[in-house]
C-alpha cells in the first residue's frame, strides 16, 4: 500500500475481524491473533511480549494510520463528556461519576489487578515499564511510564509504550489517553544514553528504528492523547509530549521542558525539528534547537510548547477534563482533520526512515561523539557517587 494514498494495511483478525495494522514495525495486538509465517519480530519482542498480550501480527511496509474509528463505531457521535464536567476530580473522580463499572474486554496483557474505586470490572494492565489505568466505559485510559529512577526510553521501554498504545488502538472502547509519569519528579529524561554509547553499528541502527517507531505510532495516533506532565521533560521525552494533541505542565520550576540535544553535542533530526516547529513556529523553533533551551513552566506556556500550566496537584484532572472536551468532536472529522494537518510531516520520516537510520549510526559512531557521550555518562556516575 502507498503510504501517499492514505490506504490502510488490513488482515483478518480473530474470527475474520480485520483492523489496522500500524506503521513500519508496528503491531496489531489482539489477544486471540497470531504471526503470519515469516513475520519478523524486533529483538526481545517476544519477551517483552510474554508479559504484555498473548499474540500479536506484524506490518510488513509502512503505511498511513489515520483512519477515522468514529465512522466505523459510533456513526461519527462523540460519546464523550461535554467540556469542563468532572473539571477538579482526579483521575477516579472524572471518570467514575458516569462511568462506573467500566471493562477493557479481552484484556490480555501482564500485571492486570483491580483499579479501586472503579467497579468490579476494571483492570489495570500493561508491563514492567508501562502502567495503564482503563476506563472502557469513559472511553479514556491513564498510561503511566514507570521506568526508575527517570523514565529513560531505553530499547525495551520504546517496545512497550508502542505495544500498549496500539492494545488501546485496536480495542474500539478507547477514544483518548492521558500520558504521565509515575515517576516522582520526571516525566521521562529522555533517550537512553548507554544505548548510544559503546555499542555496535548494529545496535545503534536497531534502537533508532524504535525510536523511530515510537514517534510515528504517537504522532499518527487516531485517539486522542494528551500529556500529564508532572515533572522534567528534557529531550526524548519532550518529544514525546510534543506527539500529543495537548499538554499540560506542572507549575514547579524544576519541571523544564525542551529539546536540549545540542547542549550534550547532539543534533535533532529533522522530524524532531520539525515536530517541535509545528508546535512553537520557525522562529521560536530554531532558537530553542540551536541554544538547547529547557523551558521552566511560564516561559514554556509563553512559547506555545504547553498548552497549560496549572498546579502539581491538578495536572491529571486538568488533563482528564481537556480530554473529555476533545472528545466531543465526532470522531470521524476530528481524525480526518488530525490526518490533514499531520500527514506531510510524518510522510516525510516514513519515506527517509532508512536514510535517517543510517545517518544516525553514522553519526553517533563517530569517535568524538562517543567519546563526548562517555563523558557526559561519567559525569552523571560522579553526581550519583
Amino acid at each position: 500500500m502507498n503510504p501517499a494514498g492514505g490506504g490502510r494495511l488490513l488482515r483478518p483478525v480473530g474470527g475474520g475481524v480485520d483492523r489496522p495494522l500500524g506503521t513500519g514495525r508496528g503491531l496489531l495486538l489482539r489477544e486471540d491473533s497470531a504471526p503470519s509465517p515469516g513475520d519478523k519480530l524486533p529483538r526481545d519482542l517476544h519477551q517483552a511480549r510474554s508479559g504484555l498480550d498473548g499474540a500479536g501480527g506484524c506490518c510488513a511496509s509502512p503505511g498511513a494510520r489515520f483512519a477515522p474509528r468514529g465512522c466505523e463505531t459510533r456513526g461519527g457521535q462523540g460519546s464523550g463528556p461535554g467540556p469542563g464536567q468532572g473539571s477538579g476530580l482526579g483521575t477516579n473522580g472524572l471518570l467514575r461519576a458516569a462511568f462506573a463499572g467500566a471493562r477493557l474486554p479481552g484484556v490480555a496483557l501482564g500485571l492486570t489487578e483491580r483499579v479501586d474505586g472503579w467497579g468490579d470490572g476494571a483492570r489495570r494492565f500493561g508491563s514492567q515499564r508501562v502502567l495503564v489505568e482503563p476506563d472502557a466505559g469513559a472511553g479514556v485510559a491513564v498510561m503511566k511510564l514507570k521506568n526508575p529512577p527517570v523514565n529513560t526510553l531505553s530499547l525495551e521501554f520504546l517496545t512497550e509504550l508502542v505495544i500498549c498504545l496500539e492494545k488501546l488502538e485496536n480495542d474500539k472502547s478507547f477514544r483518548g489517553v492521558v500520558l504521565t509519569s509515575d515517576c516522582p519528579g520526571v516525566f521521562s529524561a529522555g533517550l537512553d544514553l548507554t544505548e548510544m554509547c559503546g555499542k555496535s553499528p548494529a545496535h545503534y541502527a536497531e534502537y533508532w528504528k524504535a525510536v523511530q517507531e515510537l514517534w510515528l505510532q504517537f504522532y499518527q495516533s487516531n485517539l486522542v492523547l494528551v500529556s500529564a506532565i508532572n515533572g522534567a521533560c528534557p529531550a526524548g521525552g519532550c518529544l514525546m509530549t510534543l506527539t500529543c494533541d495537548y499538554r499540560v505542565l506542572a507549575d514547579n520550576p524544576r519541571y523544564c521542558i525542551g529539546l536540549n540535544e545540542t547542549q550534550l553535542g547532539i543534533v535533532a533530526p529533522f522530524w524532531f525539528k520539525d515536530t517541535l516547529e509545528n508546535v512553537i513556529g520557525h522562529r521560536a523553533a530554531e532558537r530553542a534547537l540551536q541554544l538547547g533551551l529547557l523551558f521552566p513552566p511560564a516561559e514554556a506556556l509563553q512559547v506555545g510548547i504547553v498548552d497549560q500550566v496549572v498546579p502539581e496537584e491538578q495536572v491529571q484532572s486538568t488533563a482528564l477534563s481537556a480530554i473529555a472536551q476533545w472528545m466531543t468532536i465526532p470522531d470521524h472529522a476530528r481524525q480526518l482533520t488530525k490526518a490533514m494537518m499531520r500527514k506531510a510531516t510524518a510522510s516525510r520520516l516514513i519515506t527517509q526512515r532508512d536514510a535517517d537510520v543510517q545517518n544516525f549510526v553514522s553519526f553517533i559512531s563517530k569517535d568524538s561523539i562517543q567519546k563526548s557521550l562517555q563523558l557526559y555518562l561519567e559525569r552523571l556516575k560522579e553526581k550519583k557517587g
